[in-house]
């Protein structure tokens, strides 16, 4: 609970828990809650009952975040990033790609192939959706008696598709009780690196020399045919050709990355996602920006704006400037006026001018967050 009270995007908590917990729970409110409003609700048969009784106590609020109480190892972060793309797209959820081998078997015996893991995805919490949209999901599914492992599942069979939000696997959640020993040393090893209160307001100043930094980041991929085209973060459904490259080719994301890691005087993503490396093999670019976050947050830096110029004589980046805007404040954890994306041509020279690929310069301004 700690990780929400501390997130500034969370305003109210509402702890669900059984009849025979809510003393404990009203104390544990008090105790964590960080001074914000927490109410303590009963929860049902299930765990889609309890998040049906919780949605009971959030009738003053136009979104919500479902979150499993199994999974400790939440960060604020994570929780904003998850918030805000919620308020973007109406229905969210946290995920990361499955990274082992999946193979169909029966009992103790594999007997089946390889699934197909490039397209899977293992759903994390919290879930943020519009309450009104959460609450019709969940009256549709008691109305059809379906019983869904999580709420994202069940606002799908409304609507059909949520948004991602790129998880983490630290985000791990307790099911076993080696994944309790799992996540008492992640958050050991992250108090171990947390500055003690005395030395914390000083140290940035005496290493960065400066509050703010400005970085800049280019970068260029040619097209290539039988590719999907990835800009910004978003897919160009239906464009002819997409980018060449190791990962998803994302020119903007990029260019972009390495403004903000050489801002910050860390390495660039060629060091820190090689191509040489399968596990970055068509990987999305998102994940990259989410990890150089995840790198200026810890850093203690903040992002002031990013600012993004596109060279391209195709495909038309106008009527999805905004799409970009906001997928990009998403992952930074910023407001989408605070992305500026910018598109040229290049006046047929070059190859850009001969439709060769895509060209992006980037510019951003870091400030200390503390």
């Amino acid at each position: 609970m700690g990780a929400f009270a501390e997130c500034a995007d969370i305003e109210a908590i509402v702890l669900v828990g059984a009849p025979g917990e809510l003393d404990r729970l009203r104390e544990m409110g008090e105790r964590y809650g960080g001074g914000k409003r927490v109410t303590v609700v009963a929860g049902g048969s299930d765990r889609q009952a309890s998040v049906r009784n919780g949605l009971s106590a959030c009738e003053d609020y136009p979104f919500v975040a479902v979150h499993d109480a199994a999974r400790p190892c939440i960060t604020p972060a994570l929780i904003s990033a998850a918030v805000r793309a919620g308020r973007l797209f109406g229905a969210t959820t946290l995920a990361v790609p499955v990274a082992d081998t999946l193979v169909r078997g029966h009992e103790s015996v594999l007997d089946g192939p390889d699934v197909d893991r490039s397209h899977l995805y293992a759903i994390q919490t919290p879930q943020v959706f519009e309450r009104t949209l959460l609450v019709s999901a969940h009256e549709i599914a008691a109305r059809d008696a379906v019983h869904g492992t999580d709420d994202a599942g069940l606002v799908r069979r409304l609507r059909g598709s949520t948004h991602m939000v790129a998880g983490s696997p630290e985000n791990l959640k307790v099911t076993r009780p080696e994944d309790l020993t799992l996540a008492a040393a992640i958050l050991r090893g992250r108090d171990a690196l947390a500055p003690s209160p005395r030395t914390a307001p000083d140290t940035p100043r005496k290493t960065a020399g400066v509050p703010f930094r400005v970085g800049h980041g280019y970068d260029v991929h040619p097209f290539a045919e039988g590719r999907p085209l990835f800009l910004g973060g978003v897919e160009f459904v239906g464009a002819e050709r997409g980018l060449q490259g190791h990962s998803d080719a994302d020119v903007i994301l990029h260019a972009l990355c390495d403004a903000l890691l050489g801002a910050a005087g860390m390495p660039d993503i060629g060091k820190l996602f090689p191509p040489s490396e399968m596990r970055h093999k068509d990987r999305r670019s998102t994940e990259f920006l989410d990890e150089v976050r995840a790198r200026l947050d810890a850093a203690g830096w903040s992002v002031g704006n990013a600012d993004i110029s596109v060279l391209a004589e195709t495909p038309k980046i106008g009527p999805m400037a905004e799409t970009i805007r906001r997928t990009i404040a998403v992952h930074l954890n910023i407001q989408p006026e605070q992305v500026g994306i910018k598109a040229t041509t290049n006046e047929g020279m070059g190859f850009v001018g001969r439709r060769e690929g895509i060209a992006v310069h980037a510019t951003v301004l870091l400030f200390r967050s503390d």
